[in-house]
């Protein structure tokens, strides 16, 4: 799966407030951080890509890191300075953390600052929350994913020669597989496949390309095994 890009927008609201300053000529202010998803005609909605966002603050600060487990991951804090903060969005499905440089300032009430986001090679749950937001790569002309390009060629190697499984049958059962099922079949190639194994993402055409002959034997019995779980396709 090639890398997906989205768009956050951190919103910052502050305002003064009755408390004593702390530093002679600025007054005290009470501010928040909260972090929104874009999606690709740039309406806000929940960002459920993220199972948790930990603020690192300024180290002047009583508690200078705060980790928020819920949406919209808001913090709320009091102070009288401006700083750049760090925070650290982790995705969901192991999908990796994500590190954005905040700048908090006090020249407007509420400002917003929106941000790129890169997922490399996310994993089916993460592929699942990207496209609530806009489509993914594979999802052209609606085709969200495909299995293509079963190579029927039989290898000649004792390894292959000696395989349990039906390659045409594992070859039949891909092809019928529903689509969040080869969404797991494109990350279990990737995560399993040796160096000889021979795959080609088709942007284009949408479509992902295997030689079943040069995968490893227990990726093949991994793919064998969902087959027969998912669809009708037996050792019969």
């Amino acid at each position: 799966m090639p890398d997906v890009k989205r768009t956050i927008r951190l919103i910052t609201m502050q305002h003064t407030t009755d408390k004593p300053p702390e530093q002679e000529g600025f007054p005290m202010r009470a501010w928040s951080v909260e972090i929104r998803l874009l999606d690709n005609n740039g309406r806000e909605m929940p960002a459920n890509l993220f199972t948790k966002a930990v603020y690192h603050l300024h180290p002047s600060f009583p508690k200078p890191v705060h980790t928020i487990n819920t949406v919209p991951f808001k913090v709320e804090e009091e102070g009288w300075g401006e700083f750049d903060m760090t925070i650290v969005l982790h995705a969901v499905d192991r999908g990796g953390d994500h590190t954005i440089l905040h700048d908090l300032n006090f020249q407007s009430e509420r400002y917003e600052a929106d941000h790129v986001v890169t997922f490399k090679n996310p994993r089916p749950a993460l592929i699942e929350k990207l496209r609530e937001s806009g489509p993914v790569p594979g999802d052209e002309n609606g085709t969200k994913a495909k299995i293509a390009g079963m190579e029927k060629k039989k290898s000649s190697s004792s390894k292959q020669k000696g395989q349990a499984v039906d390659m045409e049958r594992l070859a039949e059962g891909l092809q019928k597989l529903q689509e969040d099922d080869l969404l797991q079949v494109v990350q279990m190639v990737h995560d399993n496949k040796s160096p000889e194994s021979y795959i080609k993402n088709d942007l284009e055409q949408g479509e992902f390309h295997v030689d079943l002959y040069t995968l490893p034997e227990l990726l093949i019995k991994m793919l064998w095994d969902l087959v027969v779980e998912k669809t009708d396709v037996s050792l019969e």
